[in-house]
């Protein structure tokens, strides 16, 4: 049976103060979030929308580190420009915080101590890497090395981004601490854990079966952790910026920052609500929503529904509607190489759009799979569907009303099939988008809304009243009567996806609110109601505005390939008796084909002179299969055979990796016997 809810609390993910918002943050959850609150907020539900800045771990002592300031300096930086985008973007949040305020500190410290006292941790002494340099115990993703299974560069501390293996960092060849690039040493620490092996049964239950109904994406990533076995995590570390330990014994020690920063959504509403947060967290008849990216499914899917559990007197999350990535011109958004958009130079080099950026990105929405935004696409469907569907109905609907009746509405006359035939077109639209937006399908709600649009282009060409006007002056009044009624329609279904462009609309038509319960209405304009003067709703992006946002990416690929130019350093010497250990061999590729569920894996078929054999190689994102078949490549042949995704990779494929991150594979200059010995 379902559930009957009172209220809905949402949040959406705490964006981290190292840095600004960009596109793939606000397609993966903040425009999706912004607009189901909206859409909420029309219906009349009581609605919360939550959400701050994530403003501890070691990222950002490492940046205040390099610019010589303290932490704080750094998070009040950047949580002021990330709020004020928010703010310029129209993200209608009730509360924007932070995690360092003091009710946060607060909050957290006593939901720690809670957990505490009721036995929730395992207290455990471990080895961990410490950067003797930086005098500080290294994070996981702080540790880099040779990856032990794939050989390649770079891996972190906890994975692998080459063969997508997950790491300890005691298991990296020749580990280097990504603080100071020295090598770290191990030392004795204690830290409390969460025991996520004892919660597993209950979490297993809750999501796979009485949650069947989330998104694919997040049930299937929360399957394959439940399949590898949940283990306890760390919720303390050692670190001076952060919220301290509040347990004797624990000086230098805070929580960890994944534990305290989902307790910033409970800190966030205490500080909004004093008197009535509890309602928003305790009542059963509350339903909490999390808007998320796919990166964070573990954390609010597993573990904070672990926390909130154990401390016994939390509701937990019905749905966490997870996007997955957005790409930026058929590459990953990556902070690090400038390769993103970011939102408070957009608001500034695009002023007074902010709903054509909110539409392209959620025409674009990541919702089941990665998805990819280009800047001509952007420019693409501003004037082919905003300005030439959207904005030109309305505006000749107006105009012409302006230009006929001195802008009054005029009154309906006898209706036609036709007539009737596009009525019923529009006045079920409300059915249907409150059905995708209800199920997160933000998407196809989008699309049906500009629906609405091409219906009245296409009634209004086909009834030409232009034309009409001057044999039959009364029909013309009809059908400009029904255009306008679905003028106000759609600045109604528009209301949550694009809300500057609905407020400007509303004040061309003279009424201050329509209602969303009145969408499909064929009344909304009285006969006789004055419009206010019409204006375009859109105007068209030239080619000199996309072609100078392409060319900023193009300087800042430039500039990162000049800097990544000098070769890496030299690994270490090692003998000759050890380098012929090697058997590297050239074999025929045989076929190739992806590994179902994985954008990174192709599974090869390699003759290799004896017998054919399988090898599995992260290079996915470079080739497409159908290149590499009938290609000789270089392999080792020698390695000890490894499962990934189940396969057994019987070696390992050579690439040379070019300064931005492209991978060739190693061929011979011209064509050998399969099975000839690299020497």
């Amino acid at each position: 049976m379902e559930k009957h809810f009172n209220r809905t609390l949402v949040t959406a993910a705490l964006p981290y103060a190292n840095g600004g918002v960009h596109i793939g943050h606000l397609a993966g959850v903040y425009v999706p979030a912004d607009i189901y609150v909206r859409y909420l907020r029309l219906k009349k539900q009581e609605v919360l929308f939550v959400c701050g800045s994530d403003e501890h771990g070691v990222p950002i002592t490492i940046r205040a580190r390099k610019e010589g300031c303290t932490p704080q300096d750094v998070v009040n930086r950047y949580h002021s420009l990330i709020k004020s985008s928010f703010e310029r973007f129209g993200i209608s949040f009730d509360i924007y915080s932070r995690t360092s305020s003091d009710v946060h500190a607060q909050t957290a410290s006593d939901f720690f101590r809670t957990l505490y006292d009721k036995g929730e941790f395992v207290e455990q002494e471990s080895e961990q890497y410490y950067d003797e340099e930086a005098g500080v115990f290294l994070a996981d993703r702080y540790i880099t090395g040779e990856c032990p299974h794939c050989h390649a560069e770079g891996a972190y501390g906890d994975q692998c981004e080459k063969c997508g293996t997950a790491l300890s960092p005691t298991e990296l060849i020749n580990p280097r601490s990504a603080v100071s690039g020295s090598k770290p040493v191990l030392r004795k620490t204690k830290h409390w854990y969460l025991p996520l092996d004892k919660h597993q049964p209950w979490l297993e239950e809750w999501i796979l079966k009485e949650h069947a109904d989330w998104r694919s994406n997040v049930t299937g990533q929360c399957k394959s952790w439940f399949d590898m076995g949940l283990k306890p995590r760390a919720v303390s570390r050692d670190l001076d910026w952060g919220i301290p330990v509040p347990v004797e014994g624990a000086e230098g020690k805070v929580l960890y920052v994944w534990f305290d920063a989902p307790i910033g959504y409970i800190s966030n509403t205490k500080e909004l609500l004093p008197d009535s947060w509890e309602k928003w967290w305790k009542s059963a008849d509350t339903r909490l929503v999390h808007f998320i990216g796919k990166d964070n499914i573990v954390f609010h899917c597993i573990v904070f529904p672990a926390m909130l559990k154990a401390e016994g007197s939390f509701i937990l999350p019905d749905n966490v509607p997870a996007n997955e990535f957005l790409n930026l011109e058929d590459y990953k958004i990556s902070t690090s190489r400038n390769w993103a958009v970011w939102l408070h130079e957009y608001l500034d080099e695009f002023p007074g759009k902010q709903d054509v950026l909110r539409y392209v990105l959620t025409a674009n929405a990541p919702e089941t799979k990665d998805n990819n935004f280009t800047w001509k696409d952007f420019q693409a469907r501003n004037n082919n569907e905003l300005v030439a569907v959207y904005g030109n109905f309305v505006n000749r609907a107006l105009v012409l009303t302006q230009k006929y009746y001195d802008g009054v509405v005029p009154a309906c006359g006898e209706l036609t099939d036709y007539d009737r035939q596009t009525i019923a077109e529009f006045t079920d639209v409300k059915v249907q988008v409150e059905q995708l937006l209800d199920h997160f399908r933000f998407r196809d709600a989008q699309k049906e809304a500009m629906n609405l649009a091409r219906i009245g282009n296409k009634y209004l060409a086909d009834s030409e009243p232009w034309k009409v006007v001057k044999t039959d002056p009364e029909r013309v009044k009809t059908v400009l009567n029904l255009s306008l009624q679905l003028v106000a329609n759609l600045a109604i279904a528009f209301e949550p996806f694009l809300p500057f462009s609905s407020a400007r609309l509303r004040s061309m038509l003279a009424v201050e609110e329509l209602g969303w319960d009145r969408l499909g209405a064929i009344d909304l304009l009285p006969a006789g109601h004055r419009l206010g003067r019409p204006e375009l709703l859109f105007e068209k992006i030239e080619d000199a505005a996309v072609e100078a946002q392409v060319q900023k990416l193009l300087d800042a690929k430039r500039a990162n390939e000049a800097a990544a130019r000098k070769a890496a350093p030299v690994r270490p010497v090692v003998a000759f008796e050890d380098f012929e250990k090697l058997d590297i061999r050239v074999g025929t590729v045989l076929s190739c084909e992806r590994v179902p569920k994985s954008d990174k894996l192709l599974r090869f078929e390699i003759a290799d002179g004896l017998e054919n054999r399988t090898i599995v190689s992260g290079i996915a994102k470079h080739y497409k299969p159908e290149e590499l078949v009938g290609r000789q490549v270089c392999f080792v042949a020698n390695l000890a055979p490894r499962k990934l995704r189940g396969i057994e990779s019987q070696g390992m494929i050579l690439s040379a990796e070019a300064p931005d991150g492209t991978l060739s594979v190693v061929q011979p200059g011209r064509e050998v016997a399969p099975g000839s010995e690299v020497k």
